[in-house]
């Protein structure tokens, strides 16, 4: 079993796919599931033709990195990162799967992605600039593009298979998981936001906004709240350079806007065919990826995995 960017081999002995993500293919391990972030690269809610050479590592290590620093926020579902500790079937592929790859606990989630914004941009800015609200959230006038907020909101959307997700208000987010859960989402999404922003900050980099997904458990006759997927990695946070901010328009960035900036220089419609990167924007962006997980976990992709 071998690695082909963009796409990762998933022929498992044995182990049947659950599902494949435009970045991550999941696989029934029994009582539990293997997540593996493959170096597939999205945009524009397409897969793109090109990988970008590990991603997949970057965005499971530097996952891995806030699971840990965040666990006596929120219990997360997390099992091991150890091939040795993964099911018979996989041990055989522990090269490929090492530092890629995730071993977590089965849970319910949550059907709703919860945004956390601490800067005003991406869809928070255009429908601030029509409304002067973000989700239906009034907020102060005169703010410019990229300006930070006075304090981070909560922001919640819909989970699309395919296509956007949706902005939606936290009574609406309410009314789909009920009012008491998505209080707790709430509570715990603006938490582990403040802590790792806060991280960030130390290390160079803001962290303009970032989503989070959650899983229901049984424990004990009681349902408890995981965090789940992928936390404050570049595919689903906006990470800027602290030392280059300049609020009043776009940012330079750690993350993939890089590769949406491309797409749009090159005048890409948006539709099939899909556009494959080339070798220099392919290797600026493994650079993006790797010097945030270098600068916010202490270590470069090569030494984990």
């Amino acid at each position: 079993m071998t690695l082909h960017p963009p796409l990762l081999a998933t022929a498992f002995p044995g182990l049947p796919p659950t599902r494949s993500g435009k970045v991550r293919d999941i696989f029934d391990a029994g009582d539990d599931l293997l997540i593996v972030a493959t170096d597939r690269i999205s945009a524009f809610d397409y897969v793109l033709g090109s990988g970008i050479p590990d991603k997949g590592k970057v965005l499971t290590q530097l996952s891995a990195f806030w699971f840990d620093q965040t666990r006596d926020v929120v219990s997360n579902h997390v099992r091991s990162l150890d091939p040795a500790d993964f099911p018979a079937a996989l041990r055989a592929h522990a090269d490929v799967l090492r530092g890629r790859s995730m071993l977590v606990r089965r849970t319910m989630p949550v059907p709703i992605e919860c945004v956390v914004r601490g800067y005003l941009v991406g869809s928070g800015w255009a429908e601030y600039r029509k409304t002067g609200t973000v989700c239906g959230l009034a907020l102060p006038a005169g703010l410019r593009e990229a300006d930070r907020l006075p304090e981070p909101i909560f922001t919640p959307s819909t989970k699309a298979e395919s296509g956007h997700d949706v902005n939606i208000s936290e009574e609406e987010a309410g009314r789909l998981v009920g009012g008491e859960l998505i209080a707790t989402l709430k509570r715990l999404s603006l938490a582990v936001y403040a802590r790792g922003a806060a991280h960030a900050e130390t290390r160079g980099i803001i962290v303009a906004d970032t989503k989070f997904e959650f899983g229901l458990v049984e424990e004990g006759g009681r349902q408890q709240v995981l965090l789940i997927d992928e936390v404050l990695t570049p595919d689903s946070s906006r990470f800027w350079p602290a030392a280059q901010y300049t609020p009043g328009g776009s940012q330079p960035s750690f993350d993939k806007q890089y590769v949406r900036d491309y797409l749009e220089q090159i005048k890409w419609n948006k539709q099939p065919p899909v556009p494959s990167l080339p070798d220099d924007v392919i290797a600026r962006t493994r650079e993006k990826y790797v010097e945030a997980l270098r600068r916010l976990a202490g270590h470069g992709v090569d030494e984990r995995g």
